[in-house]
């Protein structure tokens, strides 16, 4: 909120605000969507496979996005009414939590893409032993590492987040993480044509490539979508931290709840991919709905 005020004394540009209730109506859609995917892979043990875990994990990330812009918008319209103050102490231990928690589901979002897209990896190019290597075992204590990992993490960022050897660290996080995604699709596509040359006089290997190819296009969308919607608030949290007096940098930072609206909306659209994508999902989307009927 300071950096705030103080912008519009060095910069021309105007605040933009989003209404509380466009943020309200993203933020419970993008609960609900998610929750779905969750009740979907639970009730249909054909989904009880390490993949669908990986995306149960990205979709309690996308759920936690947008858990927490609830929560701060009721905790700004609480602060306007007068019930709460912005500087008491117990005030301060909220936003620490609610920082924690958009820490949390940044981490998560990224960790989660990261073993969807090594999922990938090892069902393309060593898919005759995927079934040994990426073992539903496995593949749970791989997201309890990670979830203990981020939120250990989340908690000490939140915690010190006024010191730069703390933001540094998690900013350069970032793009580092999605290189290395991005690397690794690369190298997906590059290898999938001399593999599957490799593999076709194997019966049904054209088909299962095929598979396996569609589910690498997929999470390409997933990538390019949390991109689109998580690099604009990473941006506004270097510039807040590091040029908050320059007027060109002010003026980026006014537009600062579209970039938090940018985050809610990728809560929505991941899971549209996923029923769009995924035929399995649909087909338990619609029994779930019929048998509610």
């Amino acid at each position: 909120e300071n950096i705030s005020d103080f912008s519009l004394n060095i910069t021309d540009c105007t605040q933009v605000v989003v209404p509380e209730e466009v943020f309200f109506t993203v933020a419970a859609a993008g609960i609900l969507e998610n929750l779905l995917i969750l009740i979907a892979v639970v009730r249909n043990k054909n989904l009880h496979l390490p993949m669908y875990f990986f995306i149960c994990s990205l979709a309690i990330s996308d759920m936690l996005g947008s858990l927490y812009k609830t929560l701060e918008n009721i905790f700004i319209i609480l602060c306007k009414m007068g019930y709460l103050t912005r500087h008491g102490d117990f005030e301060k231990k909220l936003d620490d939590a609610m920082d924690s928690m958009f820490i949390l589901s940044l981490l998560g979002s990224i960790f989660s893409l990261l073993t969807i897209a090594a999922d990938r990896y090892i069902t393309i190019f060593y898919a005759l032993r995927y079934h040994n290597i990426m073992t539903l075992r496995r593949a749970l204590v791989i997201l309890a590492i990670i979830w203990t990992f981020c939120a250990g993490s989340s908690i000490a960022i939140a915690l010190f987040s006024y010191e730069a050897a703390t933001v540094i660290p998690f900013t350069i996080l970032f793009p580092l993480m999605m290189f290395f995604i991005l690397c690794l699709y690369v190298h997906m596509f590059l290898l999938a044509r001399s593999h599957a040359r490799k593999i076709a006089s194997l019966p049904t290997s054209t088909v299962h490539h095929r598979t396996n190819m569609k589910g690498a296009i997929t999470l390409t969308i997933f990538l390019g979508v949390f991109l689109c919607c998580w690099a604009p608030f990473v941006l506004h949290i270097l510039l807040a931290r590091f040029c908050p007096h320059n007027p060109y940098c002010a003026c980026y930072m006014s537009i600062f709840h579209v970039n938090g609206t940018l985050i809610m909306c990728n809560a929505i659209i991941n899971p549209m991919i996923f029923a769009f994508r995924s035929p399995e999902l649909r087909s338990t989307f619609k029994k779930m709905f019929y048998c509610s009927r």
